[in-house]
């Protein structure tokens, strides 16, 4: 059995010409494109026979590059992922957002908080070795299911080639899955070691990429819990539910404020300051299969720099202290810092005291329920940041 590993300095890129005056806000190279197996892979884009791993990239980046939301790529099952990157670096503005990541999540069910998310863990690197290719570390831009008990970091995962001689096997009590056992994978989670791609009615092409010749394909990364729950009870509709934040297709792009450089930790989980970034990956976070749905795939459909022309900030990550607002909803701020422990006060823009307390090493999430809806300071330290609840 032969294993492939997929990795940046492996692969050539793909991209469209360079803009013209100032930078372009939409991606501009597709470095990496490598879905999982999925009940859209080989449609979004479209295989065809004989096509390369080169042509599967330049296809990618012609449904990326170049404009706000120009096309749809899948990224398969868990695991599956793009690398992409701007003609500019992404500049790290302290207290804001700085990038969106558009997909194709909408809502159908607000009573649940759902519809159709499919949320993608994001990624950034900066080129540190200049040599212009995303093979530099990695950092999460931790969400909102970062830290919860329900998340498993290290998580790999295995898929395998159906063999030539593999016959389907259909689901005798659901007709939308012809084949229950097509594409396996393992994993090293205890409670679910193993499973299969299903194949179902609805795509009838194969769910193997088709450029990808090898017999095993191997993910590994944070996997979130599964956000799907079936409301009818009889398997005929299933809600996926939205994630706080954090997560690439996982709101609807019009309610998605976007991802804050700010949020990136290290390996161990540990706040990292970044001014600038280069690179971008999105893989798909979920291991999930929704009956008819199918398994859940993040999708990607461009992503836009919300700060174009901004230069480098001087300081914006340079302090060797970070404190960082990074969402706050009607009841929790959410704070990082790598400061350590020390106090801080919330004052309205009035500056009335509003409250007050002690601010650690790491997240931090501040109740706010009972201040009223508007704009408010946070004081830490030699830090004054504003946020609006």
């Amino acid at each position: 059995m032969r294993y492939i590993f997929y990795s940046a300095a492996l692969f050539a890129t793909a991209a469209l010409p360079l803009f013209g005056a100032g930078n372009s806000p939409y991606i501009h190279t597709v470095f990496e494109y490598c879905p999982a197996p999925g009940q859209f892979v080989n449609e979004l884009p479209e295989y065809t026979e004989g096509d390369t791993y080169e042509d599967m990239l330049s296809k990618a980046a012609d449904e990326l590059c170049g404009d706000r939301m120009p096309g749809m790529i899948t990224l398969g099952a868990y695991g599956g992922y793009v690398v992409f990157g701007f003609d500019h670096p992404v500049v790290n503005v302290p207290g804001v957002y700085d990038f969106k990541i558009y997909g194709n999540a909408y809502i159908s069910d607000r009573d649940n908080r759902g519809g159709s998310s499919k949320p993608g863990i994001v990624m950034v690197s900066a080129d540190t070795n200049g040599n212009g290719l995303p093979d530099d570390p990695w950092y999460e831009l931790a969400g909102s299911e970062y830290s919860k008990p329900s998340t498993m970091h290290g998580y790999q995962i295995t898929y395998y080639a159906p063999g030539d001689g593999h016959v389907a096997d259909p689901d005798p009590d659901y007709s939308f899955i012809t084949d229950r056992t097509y594409i396996r994978w393992t994993s090293n989670d205890e409670a679910a070691p193993e499973g299969y791609v299903m194949r179902n009615k609805h795509h009838t092409q194969s769910y193997w990429p088709g450029w990808v010749t090898e017999a095993s394909m191997r993910f590994s990364g944070a996997r979130l819990a599964d956000n799907y729950i079936e409301t009818s009870g009889n398997g005929t509709n299933f809600v996926l539910t939205f994630y706080d934040w954090g997560y690439a297709d996982n709101l609807p792009n019009n309610e998605d404020r976007g991802f804050n450089i700010e949020w990136a930790v290290d390996e161990d989980g540990n706040p990292v300051m970044l001014d600038k970034i280069d690179f971008v990956k999105v893989y798909t976070g979920v291991n999930q299969y929704c009956g008819w749905l199918g398994e859940s795939s993040t999708e990607v459909s461009g992503a836009e720099d919300l700060h174009p022309d901004t230069g480098s900030v001087a300081g914006a990550a340079a302090d060797t202290e970070l404190l960082a607002v990074i969402y706050c909803d009607s009841s929790v701020l959410h704070v990082r810092t790598s400061a350590g422990t020390m106090p801080y006060d919330i004052y309205t823009v009035s500056g009335c005291l509003a409250a007050r307390g002690m601010l650690h090493n790491g997240h931090n999430m501040i109740g706010v329920e009972t201040l009223p809806k508007g704009m408010y300071v946070l004081r830490a330290g030699s830090r004054t940041l504003k946020f609006m609840k």
